[in-house]
Formats: C-alpha cells, sequence, structure tokens
C-alpha cells in the first residue's frame, strides 16, 4: 500500500505564482485526471492564481466490485445507507491527503489559502480529512458525497462548505448527502447546500456555483 508520502497527483496552474491551492480528489475507480478538464471551464476571472492540485488514490481491491483492484480512496464494503466502513483504509489514505496539505504549506501557502474538494468517495475524504484539520481550511467542497464516520464532526466549526447533490443520483443517495450537510448545519457550520435535477455526476449550473464559491473563498477582500 503506498505510504503518505507517495501519492502522486496531477497539477494545473492558472498563473505562473499560485498564491491559493485547490486539493480535489476523486472518485471511486477514477483517477487524478477525472477533473483536470474543468480547470479551464471554471470562469476564475478576477480570483487569484490558483494551483489545483488532483491525487491519484492508491490502488486496492474494492469490495462491491467483487475484489476489483482500483484506484479508491478506501474499500467499499457494502452498498447499504447505513453501509459500514473501511476504517482503515479511510485513515491511511487521510494520513496521505494531510501530508499533501502539509507540503503545500511548506511551499508558502497558507492553510486559509488551501481548499479541500473532493468528488463522491473524495468528498467523503474531504470530509474526514477537512473538518478536523488544523490549522483551518479555506474551505471545503463536498459533492455527491457524505460523511463516511460522522464521529469526525465533535462540535462547531467556521470553515465553510458547499455541498452540492444531484436528486436523481442512483450511487449516493440524495438522502444521505443532505443528512450529512444538515447535520454540520444544526451543529452551527456554514454550509451552502446546492442540488440539482442530475444523477451522479456533475451539472452544468454547478460548474457556475463552484466558480463562484471558490471565488468567495480565495479572493481577498477589496479584490475585484
Amino acid at each position: 500500500m503506498p505510504t503518505e508520502e507517495s501519492l502522486e497527483f496531477v497539477q494545473v496552474d492558472t498563473g505562473e505564482n499560485p498564491t491559493a491551492v485547490v486539493i480535489w480528489l476523486h472518485g471511486l475507480g477514477a483517477d487524478g485526471h477525472d477533473f483536470e478538464a474543468i480547470v479551464p471551464e471554471l470562469d476564475l476571472e478576477g480570483a487569484p492564481e490558483i494551483r489545483f492540485v488532483f491525487p491519484h488514490a492508491p490502488v486496492r481491491p474494492v469490495t462491491i466490485n467483487n475484489g476489483m483492484v482500483m484506484r479508491a480512496w478506501y474499500d467499499i464494503l457494502e452498498l447499504d445507507i447505513h453501509r459500514k466502513i473501511d476504517h482503515e483504509g479511510l485513515e491511511q489514505s487521510s494520513a496521505a491527503i494531510r501530508q499533501l496539505i502539509a507540503n503545500q504549506i511548506e511551499s508558502g501557502i497558507p492553510a486559509n489559502k488551501i481548499i479541500l474538494a473532493g468528488f463522491s468517495q473524495g468528498g467523503a475524504m474531504t470530509y474526514h480529512v477537512g473538518i478536523p484539520h488544523d490549522p483551518p481550511l479555506a474551505g471545503l467542497m463536498v459533492l455527491s458525497a457524505y460523511l463516511a464516520a460522522p464521529e469526525v464532526v465533535k462540535g462547531p466549526g467556521s470553515v465553510p462548505l458547499l455541498c452540492c447533490h444531484g436528486n436523481l443520483d442512483p450511487v449516493v443517495p440524495h438522502i444521505l448527502g443532505k443528512s450529512s450537510a444538515d447535520q454540520l448545519a444544526e451543529l452551527g457550520w456554514p454550509v451552502e447546500w446546492r442540488d440539482y435535477m442530475a444523477p451522479h455526476g456533475l451539472h452544468p449550473q454547478q460548474i457556475g456555483d463552484i466558480s463562484r464559491w471558490l471565488k468567495e473563498r480565495l479572493c481577498d477582500p477589496g479584490d475585484s
């Protein structure tokens, strides 16, 4: 199993001297290239120069796919809405992602200019790593995902979250995503919830919502 020091990733910079970072985690069976093409589609005019980092998850057997080996942040043991969680895999990947964040901080990007984002299983990792992260990050963007281990939420927090989900999602039920976001909102976390008439994927309207939210999180007051 790869260690936390060996996560490979795709990097896309929107300028020569990025002052902000978005670490974007892919879903089950995909890889870091999955959302690479979205960067030019985001209207980031007026935003600071951003380094987008798209890590590749470790390769492991996935139980629900008959043990097929693929990129996965953790094993999926069952499809039930109250699914059991592979805590060992979850913690291994969490350590790797935390190291990736630490590397960006060491490169000179402060935590309050780093956003952690993820789709599906990557969104579950975003919750798991981002909620307790110290120092707090600039924001968490969770797309079509859920709290894999709700106990990671210890109380109220101040990190803004954008949580998006398709109403027609057959993979991660809408109710599962909504209940996770509601749990955080009820505890006082600043959650923006958006849903779309879409299956398990990104709706075109989401691109605009993501763009706006990124600029709100990463632009300094007074920036155009």
